[in-house]
């Protein structure tokens, strides 16, 4: 199952419309200084030897060849915690992370809530060292020149990142003002399929609720504890907006909470939101979400 959810989730990219071909110039970027990453020591990438590089695009910060993953975590202000924690997971389809608009700028409006949050950078599929080249890839991709080859995809690396995340906060849990059984995950495109391989896969990890947003609606089986989820996606989403919604489906059928949001525009991967777009409220009704389902109160 693990294996069907990458596999479906490049497939998407691959056989995206011509709009999305219309990539941004990639610049090059010095990493930046991360002082609060904490290595999750999960091993590296198999077939990997570039080094990790970062890039801007659109205005935003990426990275790409991660190959030791690591969490930072972006807590609120003292005297404001309310115990729940978010583990937050960037997209990039397994090839890049997206850090600042679907990582850092998440956490830090999770932390402005009250809610301690841990960006997780985690493993991606190696790619080719000069930036051109790997930009080039990816425009082929996204034009749909270059199709996923068959088989070989495993998402075991990103789902030991996300479980060695779940295991790092909760043996932290007192230092960080953390309640580990109010520990949830967000995760954006891949970062949405990451968080679904995770709870379905790793039950160790037991996240108290999931939020996967713009991710692949692929039906799945679930367990009968599975967590509650909170679901966005636009209407205009090129890759995952029209194959059904099976995924919610599935939720609504094993009888376990869900919520699903569409909205009318958006696209693909805007992260808190764009300006003009309906999908800009998705976050502030998330955060409802929580409190009335008791997960920003003690106790619950």
């Amino acid at each position: 199952m693990v294996r069907t959810l990458l596999l479906l989730l490049l497939a998407a990219f691959a056989a995206t419309s011509p709009v999305m071909a219309q990539q941004a110039p990639m610049t090059p970027l010095a990493a930046p200084a991360e002082p609060n990453a904490i290595p999750l020591d999960t091993g590296g990438v198999e077939g990997s030897d570039a080094d990790e590089s970062w890039f801007s695009q659109w205005g935003d910060t990426f990275v790409r060849n991660v190959t030791l993953a690591t969490l930072t975590p972006v807590l609120p202000e003292p005297g404001t915690a309310n115990g729940a924690a978010v583990i937050v997971a960037p997209g990039g389809g397994f090839m890049f992370l997206s850090m600042s608009n679907e990582g850092w700028e998440v956490a830090q409006a999770l932390a402005d809530q009250g809610v301690a949050a841990f960006v997780l950078k985690y493993r991606v599929q190696p790619t080719p060292t000069d930036l051109g080249e790997f930009e080039q890839a990816v425009t082929a991709m996204f034009a749909g020149a270059r199709r996923p080859p068959p088989g070989g995809f495993s998402l075991a690396d990103q789902v030991e990142d996300a479980t060695a995340a779940f295991a790092l906060v909760r043996s932290r849990a007192d230092e960080w003002g953390v309640d580990p059984d109010r520990i949830g995950m967000v995760g954006f495109s891949a970062g949405a399929g990451t968080t679904l391989a995770t709870t379905l896969t790793a039950p160790e990890t037991r996240p108290a609720f999931i939020a996967p947003i713009y991710g692949a609606m692929t039906a799945v089986d679930v367990p009968e504890d599975a967590p509650p989820m909170f679901v966005v996606l636009a209407a205009d989403d090129p890759l995952f907006a029209h194959s059904g919604f099976g995924l919610v489906e599935s939720w609504r059928a094993a009888g376990r909470p869900v919520e699903f949001h569409l909205y009318q525009n958006g696209g693909h991967g805007f992260g808190l939101g764009n300006p003009g777009k309906t999908s800009l409220g998705w976050f502030d009704l998330f955060m409802r979400w929580l409190e009335l389902n008791d997960f920003l109160q003690p106790g619950s």
